[in-house]
């Protein structure tokens, strides 16, 4: 099934010192290859998001985000569909961020002031709220930490792409490198070449990290522990567990139970001048 382009809009002001974008993906739907004049975080409160830039492919979910410094040519889709939030940050309210597309966490306090910004933006900011908000975003932004560890994602057109969608769809597909070489007509040497060329690793290992992507997505929206090791293909809760503590180095319960406790803390506020969030859709 093709991708149809969205259209990125055109004639907007630059932020001053950041905009907030709010926007729903349809599921195969993308944004057309462009640069900004100034950075983009690009984020999706819900659903997951393939971002492409400067030779480099990721799919990235609500607990990641990729940092695009400005001029940095990118292309921003989803296979399933995603609640897409871009904050756009002059660069002047840049300084000290990365100078390379970044992937980085993003902790549960930078979520919940990402959506606080998106449901003021356009308010008046009498008592400087606002700007308040804005300084909490950019000092999360500074303190956040790049993912090494992100999902690679093939480039656009790429033959690998069918691959990966249908692994990401279905990861419990049993289907080995012969038979998807066989799939995708090519040798299962030609396919492992490949993909590491591409993926920057083998397809094993890339299927491992998919798993724990999506134990993380699945986990997150609901399931339990047995039905996520269900849906992922494993054999047995317990192998589902010992992968996911190899990986993470604590239990999935474990793991779920810190993201709770971290999403509880409260919002905190700091007194330094800047200007008001925007909001462009």
């Amino acid at each position: 099934m093709a991708w149809e382009t969205i259209q990125a809009p055109s004639g907007l002001a630059p932020p001053q010192p950041v905009t907030v974008r709010a926007q729903s993906i349809p599921a195969r739907h993308s944004f057309p290859e462009h640069a900004h004049r100034w950075n983009q975080m690009v984020y999706a409160i819900s659903g997951v998001l393939t971002v492409a830039s400067e030779g480099h492919s990721f799919a990235i979910s609500p607990e990641q985000a990729v940092w695009l410094p400005t001029g940095a040519r990118h292309r921003v889709g989803s296979l399933l569909g995603a609640d897409f939030r871009s904050l756009w940050v002059a660069d002047e309210a840049g300084h000290g961020l990365p100078a390379a597309p970044t992937v980085f966490a993003v902790t549960p306090l930078l979520k919940a002031l990402i959506a606080e910004a998106a449901e003021i933006a356009g308010a008046e900011d009498r008592d400087g709220y606002a700007r308040r908000v804005t300084d909490l975003i950019l000092d999360q932004l500074r303190r956040a930490h790049p993912l090494p560890g992100a999902l690679p994602w093939p480039r656009g057109g790429s033959s690998l792409t069918a691959l990966c969608e249908a692994l990401y769809a279905n990861p419990s597909d049993p289907r080995g490198p012969e038979a998807w070489g066989r799939e995708l007509g090519m040798s299962e040497r030609t396919l492992a070449r490949r993909f590491e060329a591409e993926l920057g690793m083998s397809l094993r290992s890339w299927r491992r990290r998919l798993r724990l992507f999506k134990a993380v997505e699945l986990m997150g929206g609901g399931l339990d522990v047995t039905r996520t090791a269900l849906e992922l293909g494993y054999g047995s809760t317990s192998a589902f567990v010992y992968a996911f503590r190899t990986e993470m180095g604590c239990s999935p319960q474990a793991y779920m139970r810190g993201r709770a406790a971290a999403s509880s803390v409260p919002l905190g506020e700091k007194h330094r001048p800047s200007e008001p969030v925007a909001r462009s859709t």
